[in-house]
């Protein structure tokens, strides 16, 4: 017999070393982290502010077909939506490319002609001249996997900003950047490791920018990813 609120003895064997003879099923804590496998299991401890938890933040959706979608879609290539008088693509190569040169119209930094970019995508200095394909200008998210994930319900005017917003835009490699395709976190990282957690927090900073959604498998790659950097920011800009 046993005093009424007493603790049973087989759940008080739980905490001693000789609860290996119970079933490990039966002792396990109800805190257990770590991801579910369908995009909506709890990630790991994560300072506020951090593209690991707004993780949780993305909704979880399959992927929508691709009927329809065209880059026109997302209207003309590298438009001035600043208002700066520079396309979007040299916008891009100013930020991103060191030892610029530019052409001497438009004020003269305006057109990039030269420089040299540090490649988060794959590590390397690459050169960059105008006119070669040596280097792309990459949409974080490509435009693509957004359509599929809720673009193509926008109207144009959204689908044109989300196209030439400098958060979603990076300078890259151009082999490393058309191996991508339109892949997502599940099925495509960048060969520089070392750039893999920037690279995912920007993903999910546009996603959520944007209200795109995230496939469950998406879901589980970014968390996996960012947990190996737990404080890395979820970008503003």
């Amino acid at each position: 017999m046993f005093k009424r609120g007493a603790r049973a003895p087989h759940i008080l064997l739980c905490g001693l070393a000789v609860a290996g003879l119970l079933g490990a099923a039966g002792c396990k804590a109800d805190t257990e982290s770590g991801s579910s496998g369908n995009g909506n299991g709890p990630a790991k401890s994560a300072p506020g502010g951090s593209a690991l938890a707004a993780v949780d933040s993305l909704t979880v959706k399959g992927r929508a077909p691709k009927t329809g979608y065209t880059r026109e879609k997302f209207g003309k290539s590298w438009v001035d939506t600043d208002h700066n008088g520079c396309g979007t693509r040299d916008d891009i190569l100013k930020r991103d490319l060191t030892a610029e040169t530019f052409r001497s119209d438009q004020g003269g930094d305006c057109v990039v002609t030269s420089g040299k970019l540090a490649d988060p995508y794959t590590g390397k200095s690459i050169t960059y001249t105008r006119g070669k394909s040596t280097i792309d200008i990459d949409h974080a998210v490509a435009l693509s996997d957004a359509w599929q994930k809720g673009a193509g319900q926008w109207d144009t005017d959204k689908r044109v900003q989300f196209a030439n917003d400098p958060m979603n835009l990076i300078a890259a490699d151009a082999s490393a950047n058309r191996s991508k395709g339109d892949g997502d976190a599940a099925t495509w990282l960048p060969p520089n490791k070392g750039y893999r957690c920037a690279y995912v927090a920007r993903q999910v900073a546009v996603k959520k920018k944007y209200g795109v959604w995230v496939t469950a498998a998406e879901k589980d790659a970014m968390r996996e990813q960012l947990n190996t950097c737990p404080k890395e920011k979820l970008p503003t800009s």
